[in-house]
């Protein structure tokens, strides 16, 4: 159901970056004569949304990044853009043309949301009918700052629309206590006031803000809250409509997805390739190089599984025959991941993601990227974790936690035996149990390289035992964190100082 796919300009001071603010308009409209009913607000933050799915967000450059940060995805291609290598290898500049690219998206997200919550004032009804729609605004901005600041840490911190660009262009950096002060604000506002379903997974009902607000706590170490968030929202499954898919590989599917209970809040793709000024991608250059199996193209082979990943992944679990593609078909012939670089030069010789490549609805081709499938950015299997994270954290040996992990674990087993359930692990051992259990359920989604710096886990991932073996460029006093953006820094001294070792 695409129904926000398209920017949304009110005045030209719509924010790109946070000192580069020029942007030709499209056509001149004052707020006070636009927003004039609720349908104007909704308008303002389909104008967010439509930046979503754009290439240099999740179509491509920030769900990059952060694939390839993980312990679980290489590069596979040598000859892809440096600057998606320098992130993979720990290597990054100040001016990584990744960061670069997406930070000044996730400032018009932003700035989509801002104008919205500052339009909706100006909307003369009653609170209880404009609050549900500016809710999603809230749930917006929120949701995007979450990105930046476990990224980048202290950031410009905008809660309004940008009419003096000269002001905008010298302000300060807000600290990141702060920062996640305001997050944990808008979700409150938004799980107050958001309805309990929508007509869609991609437009946000209260079980995403209820949902975020657990990974935030989970995410500041807050294990008391993060769990009274989750089990908030497992107490109302029936409420929000929510629960598990039965099969694991219709969360993949672009033509069972959106019928799924499942996904909480999703990005809505629709198939369509709009050039280089909005492409629609989906996933992030996955995919098997001149591999004929789904009729897509073939892919891209840039972001690809370690060979560890598929060897360390016990092949009873029906997770990972939904994750990965260990053969393709060239000529009409099926061949195996050892062969595929017989077929195309820049391909290479291991399993691939299938997540995103073997059910993409209707698409317009481009290797498969151009997908119909939407990507879930939250679902209901990670609020059952999160829960059982939390409140292990919380309480040693829970049955309670243990139980949710079981939950996930259940669907897995495909009607098989395994995986088995878990019972009666320590504290610690429970610790590690979770958040592998969040690396196979949660693979290639995205999720990782959170996982991996929220818990500091860099030291024991990416030595000569890890996955990727050895990355010796990992600084724990560095790489926690991207770089500010160079070119900000240079427009706007009072961004100073960068972070740490760049």
């Amino acid at each position: 159901m695409k129904k926000y796919k398209y920017l949304f300009l009110l005045v030209i001071t719509s924010i790109i970056g946070c000192s580069n603010l020029e942007e030709q308009p499209i056509g001149l409209l004052a707020p006070e004569g636009f927003f004039q009913t609720t349908k104007d607000i909704q308008t303002a933050v389909n104008g967010a949304y439509g930046h979503m799915t754009h290439e240099d967000f999740w179509g491509r450059k920030m769900s990059l990044t952060l694939l390839l940060r993980s312990d679980m995805v290489d590069i596979g291609d040598p000859t892809t853009s440096s600057r998606r290598i320098e992130h993979n290898d720990f290597n990054v500049p100040a001016d990584n043309g990744m960061i670069s690219g997406y930070w000044n998206r996730v400032y018009q997200i932003i700035a989509a949301a801002n104008q919205a919550i500052a339009g909706a004032e100006l909307v003369n009804v009653p609170d209880n009918q404009k609050n549900p729609i500016t809710a999603q605004a809230y749930f917006v901005r929120a949701f995007a700052y979450f990105h930046l600041v476990r990224q980048f840490g202290d950031i410009p911190y905008l809660d309004k629309p940008v009419t003096d660009a000269a002001a905008a262009g010298s302000i300060s950096k807000t600290s990141t206590a702060d920062v996640y002060t305001k997050i944990i604000a808008d979700l409150e506002f938004a799980k107050e006031w958001l309805p309990n379903t929508q007509d869609s997974r991609t437009i946000p009902a209260k079980s995403a803000a209820h949902s975020y607000l657990a990974l935030v706590h989970l995410t500041l170490g807050d294990y008391q809250k993060a769990y009274n968030e989750a089990k908030g929202v497992i107490d109302n499954e029936g409420v929000y409509k929510l629960g598990l898919e039965s099969d694991y590989q219709n969360l993949f599917n672009a033509g069972k997805i959106d019928s799924s209970l499942e996904p909480i809040f999703a990005l809505d793709f629709n198939g369509f390739r709009d050039g280089d000024n909005g492409q629609d991608y989906q996933a992030a250059l996955t995919g098997i190089r001149a591999d004929e199996q789904y009729g897509i193209g073939g892919g891209w082979s840039v972001a690809v599984p370690s060979l560890a990943v598929y060897n360390s992944w016990d092949n009873r679990d029906y997770r990972k025959d939904v994750s990965f593609d260990a053969t393709g078909v060239f000529k009409g012939n099926v061949e195996p991941f050892t062969k595929f670089r017989t077929f195309h030069s820049r391909a290479v010789n291991r399993p691939h993601i299938a997540k995103y490549t073997r059910f993409t609805g209707v698409t317009a081709n481009n290797n498969g990227r151009a997908s119909q499938h939407n990507h879930s950015m939250m679902r209901y299997a990670e609020v059952l974790l999160i829960a059982a994270e939390a409140l292990n954290e919380i309480q040693a040996n829970s049955a309670e936690a243990h139980g949710y992990v079981n939950r996930v674990r259940g669907r897995a087993r495909n009607g098989t035996a395994f995986p088995a359930d878990i019972s009666g692990l320590s504290q610690d051992a429970f610790r590690t149990q979770v958040l592998e259990e969040r690396k196979w359920e949660l693979a290639f989604e995205f999720k990782r390289w959170y996982d991996i710096a929220r818990r500091k886990l860099g030291n024991q991932v990416f030595n000569a035992s890890g996955l990727e073996g050895a990355k010796t460029n990992f600084d724990p006093n560095q790489d926690y964190l991207f770089p500010l953006p160079a070119d900000e820094l240079a427009r706007n001294p009072n961004l100073l100082p960068q972070n740490p070792g760049y």
